[in-house]
């Protein structure tokens, strides 16, 4: 399985991003797809979570208002759309496949058996 993000990059605060992930390999039988992020110094955080069906999907309570997790256009693509972007918001944003533990564990890091290689978001304020 391979897991690649695209969209990070150097933006103003206040603008919109729009982060994909692309998952390749045997997907099979994976319940779904999760972002998490990483600020200089800190844990790796969950951001948000979806079922590759598109039924279900949760995004981390203090984000809900400006945090969007959705199916991407292209097969096994996942989307992260921020508005209203802070400088808070820098880290490096991961993409990883919930392979096992299904959506009730969603949250956690552990959950997930493959990660891509980071998208880097920088917020300038």
């Amino acid at each position: 399985v391979q897991l690649q993000a695209s969209g990070g990059g150097l933006v103003q605060a206040g603008d919109s991003l729009r982060l994909s992930c692309t998952a390749s390999g045997r997907t099979y039988g994976s319940y779904g797809i999760g972002w998490f992020r990483q600020a200089q110094g800190k844990e790796r955080d969950f951001v948000a979570y979806i079922t590759w069906s598109g039924d279900f999907n949760r995004v981390a309570n203090s984000l809900k208002d400006r945090f969007t997790i959705s199916r991407g256009i292209g097969k096994n693509t996942v989307d992260l759309q921020i508005s209203s972007l802070k400088h808070e918001d820098t880290a490096v944003y991961f993409c990883g496949l919930n392979a096992r533990y299904g959506s009730d564990w969603a949250v956690h890091v552990s959950s997930y058996d493959y990660w891509g290689q980071g998208a880097h978001v920088t917020v300038s304020s």
